[in-house]
């Protein structure tokens, strides 16, 4: 019993709520209701982003809190996550996935080799930026950028 009493004696013990997220939603933002499917798509990138972005839905940070949810398709997502600058391979590819994805849609550029090549600029497999192949709505600016960054930038999509 004395586990009991110790439970009902310190009642809830959680962490405080972050402040909601600063700035204006993207215009399309307003369309999807508060919640939102992801999907990732690594254009040629060094993994760095991809791991933050593992990390930012993992159960310490877990951005499903917030109405982001991974997807697996193209087709039931409603954000693109993009990282790394977009090579000539992943070009046409980067065009179709963002095709695929029904209306409203957000394309995120996650991480400086996606808002402006980083490291890769002036490579010889590199296309661009993500900016160059696709319309990009929101850039989380890092090398890598953080969870929190990443958690941020959904937060402006969702709203919540």
């Amino acid at each position: 019993m004395s586990l009991l009493r110790k439970i009902r004696d310190t009642g809830r013990v959680a962490e405080p709520a972050p402040p909601r997220p600063e700035g204006e939603p993207p215009p399309a933002a307003r369309e999807l209701g508060g919640s939102v499917q992801v999907r990732c798509v690594d254009a040629g990138s060094c993994n760095g982003c991809e791991i933050e972005i593992a990390g930012a839905f993992n159960p310490v940070y877990d951005a499903e809190r917030y109405g982001a949810r991974l997807v697996a398709s193209p087709r039931h997502a409603d954000v693109a996550l993009v990282t790394g600058p977009v090579t000539r391979n992943m070009a046409e590819p980067l065009r179709r996935t963002v095709a695929a994805m029904g209306e409203p849609r957000l394309v995120i550029a996650v991480g400086d080799c996606a808002i402006n090549c980083g490291e890769f600029a002036g490579g010889y497999g590199v296309q661009g930026a993500v900016s160059d192949v696709v319309p990009v709505d929101l850039a989380v600016p890092g090398c890598p950028p953080g969870p929190e960054e990443i958690i941020a930038a959904l937060r402006r999509v969702t709203g919540r």
